[in-house]
């Protein structure tokens, strides 16, 4: 069983930044992949970016290239997501997940586990 919590959601204007952090618990956290998703209403929950194990292999969708950065420390059970350059479009309910046995997890179907969720809303 692994526990996934988030934070760091909130209100931000066009062009600025936020830091979402994803806080695991129950398993040993550096043995597997994280990921972050986000949905709309309406949407389907879809990939943002993933991070490997041991943090050295990272993949990004291609609206979160050059602007978002995913990153863990192990040592914290923690992954981190740092968002520059925010866009209205990028408001959203934003999850983490885990896979258990996957090396990346790049579809909500790859997903053991999920947090409850962060709101991040960008006024234009």
């Amino acid at each position: 069983q692994v526990q996934l919590v988030e934070s760091g959601g909130g209100l931000v204007q066009a062009g600025g930044s936020l830091r979402l952090s994803c806080a695991a618990s129950g398993r040993t956290f550096s043995s597997y992949a994280m990921g972050w998703f986000r949905q709309t209403p309406g949407k389907e929950r879809e990939f943002v970016a993933a991070i490997s194990r041991s943090g050295g292999s990272t993949i990004y969708a291609d609206s979160a290239k050059g602007r978002f950065t995913i990153s863990r420390d192990n040592a914290k059970s923690t992954v981190y997501l740092q968002m520059n350059s925010l866009k209205p479009e990028d408001t959203a309910v934003y999850y983490c997940a885990t896979s258990l046995n996957l090396v990346r997890i790049t579809t909500r179907h790859d997903a053991d586990y999920w947090g409850q969720g962060t709101q991040v809303t960008v006024s234009s």
